[in-house]
């Protein structure tokens, strides 16, 4: 099982710490792509807190990319530890730009006026339908 802990008497929410741990186990390597995660209700029976609140969270990282639902398969690792070291610290820059009052796109807005490095790999095109691949079109020759 994941080594989750929480903060009951801290400021952030149950369900932000439940996904900023499990974000924490998948980058230090606790749970790898393919791994399956314990049930809802175990991880919130471990933890004390409502299976709604371990939900949400799971959801959150779901949207991240970093988990996976199949129906039958329950929930399992979808991304990297790379990939989950990443989105933690990009979550720590996007709490610490909100508290001195900046909005998501002024920070997206901010790193794409940044200088290139040169350490990064080319940037990979993103579909202009989220979630979908663009179209193609046929073609010019070919029968419709």
């Amino acid at each position: 099982m994941l080594d989750v802990n929480i903060d009951r008497s801290g400021p952030v929410p149950l369900h932000d710490q439940v996904a900023g741990q499990i974000r924490r186990a998948i980058a230090e390597g606790e749970a790898g792509p393919g791994e399956r995660l314990p049930l809802a209700k175990d991880l919130a029976a471990v933890l004390g807190v409502n299976k709604n609140t371990v939900l949400r969270a799971l959801h959150i990282l779901r949207e991240e990319g970093l988990l996976e639902f199949r129906r039958g398969r329950g929930i399992t690792v979808a991304g990297t530890p790379q990939r989950g070291a990443v989105l933690s610290r990009i979550h720590d820059l996007i709490e610490f730009a909100g508290h001195h009052g900046f909005g998501r796109d002024e920070i997206i807005q901010i790193i794409e006026t940044l200088p290139d490095t040169g350490n990064a790999p080319p940037a990979r095109p993103r579909p202009a339908r989220p979630g979908l691949a663009p179209r193609r079109r046929p073609p010019e020759n070919s029968p419709r």
